[in-house]
C-alpha cells in the first residue's frame, strides 16, 4: 500500500528572487484585535447603532401617537380617581375608543413589516415549488380579507350613521371611521407585502429569518 506525506512547506521568492522554502506549519494564522469594551479604569467604549426610523410607515406613527393619549386619558382616569375623588366618566369610554384606534391603525404597519403572527412549520415539510404555491395563496387571501374587510366597515357606517357615544356627544363612525382606515391601508400594504415576495422569490414563510430584519417602506 503506497502511502502519501502531506508537505507543510510553500515555496516563495525572496527579495532578490531566490527560490526558498517556507514551513506553513510555523505560520501563525491572522486574529483579529480584540475590542475591549471596558477599559482598565473601568470605563465603557461600546458605541451604540445608529437609530434608523426609516423603516416605519406612515400607519405606525399614527398608532403611536394613538398610544400616547390613551396613555395619557389613562392617567388622567386615575389622577381624577385616587387623587381628587372624583373620577371624570368619559375617561373609561374614551380609552376604550383609544385602544381600538391604537389596534386598527397598527395592524397596516405590522402587515407591512411581517410581525403578525405565522405559521410556517409546514413549510420545512414540503417541496419548495408546493411552499411557493401555498405562500402566494397566503398572500391572495390577505389581501382579499381586508379589502372585504373594508367594504363592510364602510357599509356598517352608512347604518350606524345616527348613532352617538354613550357617554360624549360624538358619532360612532368617529371610530369605525379609524378602523376603515385601518382595513384599507392594510390591504394596500398587503399588496405591497405581496409584490415584494413575488419579485424576490419568497416570503417570510418560506424563510422565517427575515422577520429578524427590518422592512423597508
Amino acid at each position: 500500500m503506497l502511502r502519501f506525506k502531506m508537505d507543510s512547506r510553500v515555496r516563495g521568492n525572496d527579495e532578490d528572487g531566490t527560490s526558498i522554502m517556507i514551513d506553513s506549519s510555523t505560520i501563525a494564522p491572522a486574529v483579529a484585535p480584540e475590542e475591549h469594551v471596558l477599559d482598565e479604569s473601568g470605563h465603557f467604549h461600546a458605541k451604540d447603532a445608529p437609530i434608523d426610523l426609516s423603516h416605519y410607515t406612515l400607519e405606525a406613527w399614527i398608532a403611536f401617537a394613538f398610544f400616547w393619549v390613551l396613555a395619557a386619558t389613562i392617567f388622567y382616569q386615575f389622577f381624577t380617581r385616587y387623587v381628587l375623588n372624583d373620577s371624570a366618566a368619559w375617561t373609561e369610554e374614551i380609552a376604550r375608543y383609544l385602544l381600538i384606534c391604537t389596534v386598527f391603525v397598527g395592524m397596516s404597519a405590522m402587515v407591512r413589516l411581517q410581525r403578525h403572527i405565522h405559521v410556517d412549520f409546514v413549510y420545512r415539510l414540503i417541496p419548495k415549488a408546493v411552499g411557493r404555491a401555498l405562500s402566494t395563496l397566503v398572500d391572495v387571501v390577505r389581501i382579499l380579507f381586508f379589502a372585504y374587510m373594508t367594504v363592510l366597515t364602510w357599509q356598517m357606517m352608512g347604518k350606524m350613521e345616527n348613532y352617538k357615544m354613550t357617554i360624549v356627544d360624538l358619532p360612532m363612525n368617529v371610530v369605525y371611521g379609524v378602523c376603515l382606515f385601518g382595513f384599507a391601508c392594510s390591504a394596500v400594504r398587503a399588496v405591497q407585502v405581496a409584490m415584494e415576495n413575488w419579485r424576490r422569490g419568497y416570503s417570510v414563510l418560506e424563510r422565517p429569518e427575515l422577520g429578524m430584519g427590518e422592512t423597508t417602506v
